[in-house]
């Protein structure tokens, strides 16, 4: 009977990198496995499991006692019970110190189903599940020591799967009878006490009625009515060292706004209202840079309502201006950019990021200063310029710069501006300004995000190809070989082929940029702009190059002598002057209007 003990420490002792590896698999397999064996002693001051992610927000599980007051060396009855869980850790704490040690001892009721474990130096002072049997329903005995606390409560961490649990839901609260009375009454619900302040339902939506005099508001679009379906509403009212708080908009998953000291996310307080179920759960949340925000266990808010009707969320809530008890919220009465956000959640409350530009204020304010009816921007102002820069550039300018050096050459041949011909004159002026216009536009958003964009796909690197291609017509026009030089036709089919392929790789790049978050321009309406400019210019290109072939044809039918056909050809462009200038007229104000409309929506936004 003692052979197989020697054996395996010989083992030990001659391989001892093979002991090793084996301890270390170990180790390694129960720790991906979330502790199924409920050895969770890691968890004994914070009982969050190690499993990553953030807990959900409104807890299913009940914990009830059969006694709510004690003496100390009585025996409680706690009971854990809800829809079908995995993992559990039951504590004892001071009630009025829940970050303080456990308190007690545990005696168990099934040891199939619960094990003991010991939290600091009071053993058996916690209880862990066993293994990852599904389970609805658990009891244990809870022992009153004799320097129990006056208050004692009971918190419970339930694990449902890997990644959905939920920490310290709180449990009845049991007293001594010296003490005074608990707040929160036998068997009550986890549901009840889990924000510990009750949850009530608005039976109406908000009103504007007092923002700018007694609200802060921030309204998108400016002067909606939080009835309506597609506006978003932020108020915030001071009532003595307390702001009420009220929040709407369109969505079925998420709301949030974050106050931050700048305008990018990441370290932020926030402030989100999730559906689910039907239901909405408001809680605090931190910002870390552009992860997922980690909700707060513990809630520093207050009077929490909420309505969800025809798709559009509502709640409110209040909290103090100061929370120095709590960490990561902000003082109310300093200055911040205030973002406001929505977005999808999925099944147990998951936020996914917003699927576009959050709406961010132009400026900092404080909510507990003077009144004030503002608006705010989905869009930055430099993103803003921007497109607008390029839109002017690639969209009105190039284009008729382009119409003009190839189709009136004929009509202007004779018309001389500065010593030049007046269409080259155009031409250069028209094309030198596309060149001045991408040029500032490009260094945008390089200064809006402080360098490269590795979210915006392939837009940045298509602009970075459309700039280099910009700068390079004009240096090569710069060497271009006298009109009857030999390579003068390879210049000119260099500088077209050029110049093409950036009109081309221009218009694409902004296909790709009009779908960014960043300018969130109303989708479909940019997609169905962009390809009506482009039949636009395409119809005028093809409208002008069939008049230039009848013109051609006319002249191929009247004269035989080819020096007859060029003179002749020269007459019949001067004789077309007239529609080619009513054509480009016609153009030039198609484009104006194209213009007007995409500066209109980018103010909207």
């Amino acid at each position: 009977m003692y052979k197989l003990p020697l054996i395996l420490a010989m083992i030990k002792m001659e391989l001892p990198g093979l002991a090793f590896a084996v301890w270390m698999f170990i180790c390694f397999c129960a720790s991906v496995d979330g502790y199924p064996n409920g050895k969770v002693r890691e968890a004994c001051t914070s009982m969050i499991p190690c499993h990553g992610g953030s807990p959900q927000l409104s807890p299913e599980h009940t914990i009830t006692v059969d006694e709510t007051k004690f003496k100390p060396g009585d025996k409680i009855e706690v009971h854990l019970s809800g829809p079908e869980f995995e993992g559990f850790f039951i504590q004892a704490r001071d009630a009025d110190h829940l970050d303080s040690p456990a308190v007690g001892s545990f005696v168990l009721a099934d040891r199939r189903l619960s094990q003991l474990l010991t939290c600091g130096r009071t053993k058996n002072s916690a209880v862990s599940h066993t293994s990852k049997a599904k389970k609805k329903y658990v009891k244990v005995y809870w022992l009153a020591p004799g320097d129990a606390p006056k208050r004692v409560q009971f918190l419970a961490t339930v694990v449902k799967k890997y990644r959905t649990f939920w920490v310290k839901i709180p449990g009845p609260i049991v007293f001594q009878p010296n003490a005074p009375s608990p707040t929160t009454p036998l068997g009550a619900t986890s549901e009840a006490v889990s924000t510990s302040y009750p949850v009530s339902y608005l039976s109406k939506p908000f009103n504007t009625s007092d923002c700018g005099s007694m609200k802060f508001c921030i309204r998108n679009p400016s002067n909606c009515d939080p009835e309506s379906a597609s506006c978003f509403f932020l108020s915030f009212q001071q009532e003595k060292s307390s702001v009420l708080i009220e929040m709407s908009g369109p969505s079925e998953g998420y709301l949030a706004f974050a106050l931050s000291h700048d305008q990018w996310m990441g370290g932020d307080d926030a402030y989100v209202c999730v559906s689910e179920d039907h239901h909405v759960h408001v809680s605090t949340a931190c910002l870390k840079g552009r992860s997922p925000p980690v909700l707060d266990s513990e809630n520093a808010l207050e009077d929490v309502s909420w309505r969800l009707v025809d798709g559009v969320l509502q709640c409110s809530f209040r909290r103090n201006i100061r929370l120095p008890a709590y960490k990561g919220r902000f003082d109310l009465d300093a200055s911040y950019y205030i973002f406001l956000a929505d977005g999808e959640a999925s099944d147990g409350g998951l936020m996914h990021k917003h699927s576009r530009q959050p709406l961010i204020t132009n400026g900092m304010y404080n909510v507990t200063g003077l009144p004030q009816d503002i608006g705010g921007s989905r869009s930055p102002r430099l993103i803003k310029a921007h497109g607008a820069l390029m839109f002017v550039a690639w969209v009105t300018t190039v284009s008729i710069g382009v119409i003009v050096a190839r189709f009136f050459k004929p009509v202007w041949s004779h018309s001389f501006l500065f010593g030049k011909e007046m269409w080259f004159q155009v031409h250069r002026v028209l094309m030198l300004t596309v060149v001045m216009l991408t040029s500032i536009s490009f260094v945008l958003p390089f200064i809006y995000r402080g360098g490269w964009s590795h979210e915006a796909g392939f837009h940045p690197y298509l602009g970075c190809t459309v700039m280099a291609l910009a700068i390079f017509q004009p240096l090569m026009a710069g060497f271009r070989p006298s009109r009857h030089a030999p390579r003068r036709q390879l210049f000119n089919w260099f500088h077209w082929s050029t110049g093409t392929t950036a009109r081309i790789l221009a218009v694409v790049t902004m296909f790709l940029g009009m779908d960014l978050p960043a300018l969130d321009l109303p989708d479909p309406w940019d997609t169905y702009t962009m390809i009506a400019f482009v039949a636009w210019h395409v119809g005028i290109d093809v409208l002008l190059e069939i008049h230039s072939y009848c013109l051609i044809r006319k002249v191929e039918v009247i004269e035989d002598d080819r020096v007859q056909i060029l003179q002749s050809l020269t007459s019949a462009e001067a004789e077309g002057r007239l529609f080619k200038q009513i054509v480009l007229t016609i153009y030039v104000c198609g484009n104006i209007v194209f213009l007007i409309a995409f500066l209109a929506a980018i103010n909207q936004i």
